[in-house]
């Protein structure tokens, strides 16, 4: 698991691509010592292109690492970035993929069609390694992607509810306008999966992923 490999990982350049403080909070509560480099990536990929959501916000958060990383390289000054992280968050209802709420009309009518019923949360997430064991300097970073999905249900929402919240602004940055760690934690009658995946970045699998890498040498002394 992740938490032997912290005294290595300390002296290793990590990068979030991501301004979402919520990752940020997770990734350092494990130890890890962080910089922030949000992606400037559009997200503006075909969701019908995919199989499924999940594979919609692994792509998303891949080409979000991939971003940063061209930047840094562009860059050409300082140390590389040993691993960036990234990902990216949706809502399933459905037929529907929730993504931010674009405006306070739009939270509304997401938090409205997600009362009463259960949701799948789904995050992506892509570690990118400069190098995989024993290839030279000018090779391609190497890949490591995957996503994870949590089931919610949620209680039937009263509308003053609704607008109370919509008014708190909690809503606004979150996929599916709500966050479980915070107000909108009160909605959620149940969850079958990863809480961690629902804030926006599942912390167990990347920990088994970030082993996996530090095993295999991709990520070495």
């Amino acid at each position: 698991m992740l938490i032997q490999h912290v005294p290595l990982l300390s002296t290793k350049r990590i990068v979030l691509a991501s301004a979402s403080p919520r990752r940020a909070e997770l990734l350092r509560g494990l130890g890890l010592k962080i910089e922030i480099f949000p992606s400037t990536f559009e997200e503006d990929l075909d969701k019908s292109l995919f199989a499924n959501p999940g594979e919609y916000a692994k792509e998303t958060a891949t080409r979000k690492a991939h971003d940063v990383y061209q930047k840094i390289q562009e860059a050409g000054s300082g140390k590389r970035a040993d691993l960036i992280i990234a990902a990216d968050t949706v809502v399933e209802l459905g037929s529907q993929v929730l993504e931010k709420p674009r405006d306070v009309d739009d939270a509304r009518r997401m938090l409205s069609s997600l009362s009463g019923q259960v949701h799948k949360v789904y995050t992506g997430v892509a570690l990118v390694t400069p190098k995989s064991s024993g290839s030279n300097s000018g090779s391609s970073p190497l890949l490591t992607s995957f996503y994870e999905g949590t089931e919610v249900e949620f209680a039937e929402l009263e509308e003053q509810s609704i607008l109370a919240y919509i008014a708190s602004e909690e809503p606004m940055d979150k996929a599916g306008a709500y966050g479980i760690q915070g107000l909108g934690g009160s909605f959620v009658k149940c969850i079958h999966g990863c809480y961690f995946n629902i804030m926006g970045f599942p912390i167990h699998r990347f920990s088994v992923e970030v082993d996996r890498l530090v095993k295999s040498g991709a990520i070495t002394a």
